[in-house]
C-alpha cells in the first residue's frame, strides 16, 4: 500500500514510472547501495524525531549521523527518535521504505546539509525494496521540505 502512495504521489511529477522495485531488500543503507550499485553515502536516508506533540522528518545523506548538539541548536529539544509504530502511523510507511512522499500526516520535512554534496540521490519509495534516483533539487521539492538544516556529522 504504502509504494502505492509514493507512486500516486510522484505522478504529479510524472516520475511515479522511475521508482526502481528490487527483488532484493534496499531497507538499510548498505542494503541500498549494493542493490543499486552506488556509494552508500548516496542513498538519502528519512529519519523520524519527535518534536513537541508532533514529529519531523529529517532526509540526511547514508554516511551521516545525528549530531545532538546541532539538533538541539535546530530545533530546540534533544533528538529523540520514533518508535517503529509511531513511524509508520505518522508516515503511512514502515522502517526501511521510509520516505517523504505519500505520508499519512502532514509532517515537518528537513533536509540535511548532508545531501547537497550530491547532484543525484536514492531515497526510498515507501518499501523495503524500492528506490528512486533524484536530484537534490527534485528531492527538496517532491519532499516538500521547510528547508536545508545541518544536524549532522561523520560526513564531512
Amino acid at each position: 500500500m504504502s509504494l502505492e502512495n509514493v507512486q500516486s504521489y510522484l505522478s504529479k511529477w510524472n516520475r511515479e514510472k522511475d521508482i526502481q522495485v528490487f527483488a532484493t531488500s534496499s531497507a538499510t543503507v548498505l542494503e541500498a547501495a549494493e542493490t543499486l550499485g552506488v556509494e552508500p553515502n548516496r542513498i538519502a536516508k528519512t529519519l523520524s524525531f519527535r518534536n513537541g506533540d508532533g514529529a519531523i522528518l529529517i532526509v540526511a545523506a547514508g554516511d551521516a549521523k545525528i549530531d545532538n548538539k546541532k539538533f538541539k541548536q535546530a530545533f530546540a529539544e534533544k533528538p529523540r527518535m520514533l518508535t517503529a509504530e509511531e513511524v509508520l502511523e505518522k508516515t503511512g510507511h514502515a522502517i526501511g521504505g521510509v520516505c517523504p512522499f505519500g505520508l499519512t500526516e502532514n509532517l515537518s520535512v528537513y533536509m540535511d546539509a548532508s545531501l547537497k554534496r550530491f547532484i543525484t540521490v536514492f531515497p526510498a519509495c515507501g518499501s523495503s525494496n524500492s528506490a528512486i534516483e533524484l536530484t537534490i533539487e527534485e528531492l527538496y521539492i517532491y519532499g516538500n521540505a521547510v528547508e536545508w538544516v545541518d544536524v549532522c556529522k561523520g560526513w564531512e
